[in-house]
Parts: C-alpha cells; structure tokens; sequence
C-alpha cells in the first residue's frame, strides 16, 4: 500500500512539472475598432491617396514635400514619413511648399503642388513632379515645372487633378489679375499630367457672406463623384485665418461639361462648417477617400481645436464617415470632437 500511494505522488508531480513545462500559449492582442481624431499633432492642407491596398498621405510641410504611407490611415501616427522631394534653394518653387498632392496617373506617380519664389505670396504658382517608379518611396521625382495657363501667370494656389470620362481636368484656386485680391475657381483641361490644354475657365466666385469672413476666399477644391458617376467640387470658403473658414460645394449637372460655367450650380451654405460644442473650428483643405474595403465614403480635413488659432501648424487632421442624402448629394454632418470615439474605416 506505502509503495502504491508513492507511486501516485510521484506520477501526479510528474504530471504538474509537465503541465508547468510546457509553453505558455501567445493570446493574441484584441484588435483595437476605434480610434480618436487627430490623426496627427499637426497636418494643415491634409491628402489621402489610396492604391494597391496602401492609403498614402501627404500635408503642408512648407519647406519639402513628404509621404506617409499606411495599410490602415486610423493608425498613421504610427506610420514614419518619408521627405521625396526637396525644393532648389533658389527659383520660382523654391519657397513655401504648400498643399501637395498625389495621383497615380498614366502609369506614373505624379505630385502637384504649390510653391513661390520669395516670401511675397503673390509668387506663388502650382507645380508638378514625376515619378515612373512603380514605389513612389524609390524612383526619382523629377520637376514638369509649372502647370496654369500661360496667358494667365497669376497668383495660384491648391491644385487637383479632376478625371471625368476620359479626360483629365486641372482645378485650382487663382486670381483675376496681378492686382486682384480675390480667390476664385478656375479649371482647365489637361493635354497630359503637367501640362494644360487650353486656357482657364472660372467657375467659382466668392459671392455669399460665408464665403468672405476675412476676406473673399474660394480655394482649396477637390473632386467628389457619387455612385452614379455624378460630380462634385468640395471647396474652402472664407480666409483661413478665421474661425468660419468652412466648406461649401459645387454640382455639376448631370452629363454637363466641366468647362461650361453655366453646367456648376453652387450651394448657398456651407457643407461643412465650424462646431462650437465640439471645439472645432476652421474646418477645411479637404480630401475624399474610400475605406480599405472600399464599402465607405471618408472625408479627411484639417481644423483647429480652439477659436482664434488661425492658419498655422496648430491645424491637425482629422478624418470621418459620410454618408449620401436621397438626392445623390453628399452629407458630411458635423465635425466630430476630438473626444468622442470614431469606429476606424471598414476592412481596417
């Protein structure tokens, strides 16, 4: 019996050493749903790109252009950048790198941007730079030069690409003249990626009170298409150092010609505007983007987070879901809070 009950201590401390021996099984980290706007500290003139399963991102660094790149654009603060383009240290795109954004285009990766010649803004002009590698990483970018209608070398700023039934479409903010004040809309056809077809067509002026808190500005536009291949422009009205520097639309009819004034109704308010309860203020330079799944419709912006900051680097970007009204229009709804939780991008 003394033998039987030892050889039952001794297989039952077997049997604990072995459990105790064996490794440890890894649990897998629960995957975090959501996330917190801003994205980043500070990001004025925010861009999101989205190719090959890659969000890639780009804001105004002022004295080079960099790039981001991410599988998942909720997590990009932990996403190094990437400086791909240094400007000359002289010349008229040597100074004041602003507003970069980036196409893949005709089996090339382009960069189009603005930038001046010395720290009078009335220098200021749109510029672009190709990269025929298949990585925008890797590959040399190489200066196109300057891209607007030569019979109109004005004041230029925030230039995107608009693709529409084959053709590509140049849309940008400028001024009438050298001694015009005003920020109006214009577009162009492109003959290729750096270069326009034809002269500049305005589309847009600043004419409805909320387009002109401190001083009379429609800049920063972006194209928007629903389901229906139905085309919008998202644009910035207002100075943007101002609270109410905000968004507001244009719609082109359906089938219309981009060129055709007359084809772009505007809307008479704001898309997209200042929320005091939720301490954002200045929202806009605003970009489109779908999720990683492509079942979702964002809208990336820059903003402010106290009243009275101003157009400096205290804009950061943020990112939300929208959804589209009955009538195919989109419906951007109030910016959120930076402490309310957002439910990341589907496919994320």
């Amino acid at each position: 019996m003394r033998k039987y009950i030892l050889l039952c201590c001794l297989i039952a401390f077997g049997l604990s050493c072995s459990r105790h021996s064996q490794k440890p099984v890894d649990i897998p980290p629960v995957k975090e749903t959501s996330f917190y706007n801003p994205l980043l500290n500070s990001g004025p003139d925010p861009w999101v790109y989205k190719k090959d399963h890659f969000f890639y991102y780009t804001h105004t660094m002022v004295n080079n252009i960099s790039i981001w790149r991410t599988t998942a654009i909720s997590e990009l603060s932990n996403t190094p950048a990437k400086v791909v383009w240094t400007p000359p240290t002289v010349g008229p795109n040597s100074r004041n790198i602003w507003a970069p954004e980036l196409y893949y285009l005709q089996g090339k990766w382009y960069l189009y941007y603005t930038a001046g010649a010395s720290s009078d803004l009335a220098t200021q002009r749109c510029f672009v730079l190709e990269n025929s590698s298949s990585d925008p990483f890797t590959g040399t970018w190489i200066d196109k030069g300057k891209i607007g209608d030569p019979q109109a070398n004005y004041f230029s700023i925030d230039g995107t690409v608009l693709e529409y039934k084959t053709k590509l479409y140049f849309i940008w903010s400028g001024q009438i003249s050298s001694t015009d004040i005003t920020q109006r809309l214009y577009i162009a056809e492109m003959e290729n990626p750096w270069t326009l077809k034809g002269p500049r067509t305005e589309i847009s002026a600043p004419q409805y009170a909320w387009e002109k808190q401190g001083s009379a500005v429609n800049e920063g536009p972006e194209a928007l298409k629903n389901s229906a291949g139905n085309v919008f422009v998202v644009y910035s009205g207002s100075n943007c150092a101002t609270d109410d520097y905000g968004l507001g639309m244009l719609s082109l009819k359906p089938d219309g010609d981009p060129l055709i004034p007359a084809d772009w109704t505007k809307s008479s308010t704001p898309v997209f505007s200042k929320s005091i309860s939720h301490n954002v203020f200045g929202p806009g330079h605003n970009g489109f983007f779908k999720s990683a799944d492509d079942k979702e419709d964002w809208i990336i912006y820059h903003a402010n987070g106290a009243s009275g900051q101003g157009c400096g680097g205290t804009r950061s970007p943020r990112i939300q879901k929208f959804t589209w009204h009955t009538d195919g229009t989109p419906d951007f709804g109030e910016p959120a809070s930076t402490a309310q939780k957002l439910i990341k991008p589907s496919g994320e």
